[in-house]
């Protein structure tokens, strides 16, 4: 097959940085979008990067796709990996918690796949590959709205397989706790071992996006530990 190009959402971050590199070790030409500036002399692996992309808004986000099919040629592959994480009670925390859990776990990932669908489609092995979460499945107190956010991610990736059937597959990955520094940092005395580590689920990404999967559309793969 020519050089793929795969568009990372967040991709300056630790999990678009994992994916990052796999992918360009695969040789594939890989686009970096973040909501963050991307200094051209970060050490970032990638080889096209594109900051102050707010993929919250429609006009943001349709510019950088379209910029980036003009320059690429095309796309092949979106992997939505931008979002956050926030643990609040319903109690103690604030109602605008849930709007920014939405905006920032679901929007992105619909507005960024709303963009690239045109160059997607024309691809010969279109992907969408989303990032929800485990703890959509089963929540746990403080979780509400990032589960809830994320469940939506898992449910746009259900209608959106359907609706694009036999042209663009459409997967998500369900981590558990990803084993980052932000994490270790919130969390200084639980046990890394037990988390998912970046490039075990990057992996599970890329051969989501790759041509082995697919017969693959609609999965939503756990991916919870490396026991």
């Amino acid at each position: 097959m020519s050089q793929r190009t795969i568009v990372i959402t967040g991709g300056a971050g630790v999990l678009g940085q994992a994916v990052a590199r796999r992918a360009c070790a695969n040789e594939d030409r890989v686009v970096l979008l973040d909501r963050a500036e991307i200094s051209e002399s970060a050490d970032l692996a990638g080889d096209v990067r594109i900051g102050g992309v707010d993929l919250t808004d429609t006009d943001s986000a349709g510019e950088a796709f379209a910029s980036i099919a003009k320059n690429c040629g095309g796309l092949d592959a979106l992997l939505n990996i931008a979002g956050g994480f926030a643990w609040e009670t319903l109690e103690d925390g604030s109602v605008d918690s849930w709007e920014r859990m939405f905006a920032i776990n679901l929007r992105t990932a619909v507005t960024a796949s709303k963009a690239a669908l045109p160059w997607l489609k024309a691809s010969t092995s279109g992907r969408i590959v989303n990032v929800g979460a485990a703890g959509a499945v089963k929540s746990d107190m403080g979780m509400g709205a990032y589960a809830a956010s994320k469940a939506g991610v898992a449910r746009l990736t259900e209608s959106l397989s359907r609706e694009l059937l036999g042209r663009v597959t459409v997967n998500a990955v369900l981590p558990s706790i990803i084993d980052t520094p932000a994490n270790r940092a919130d969390m200084p005395d639980a046990d890394p071992s037990d988390w998912v580590a970046p490039d075990d689920l990057a992996a599970a990404i890329l051969f989501l996006a790759s041509e082995d999967a697919r017969a693959i559309t609609g999965a939503l793969l756990p991916v919870t530990g490396r026991v």
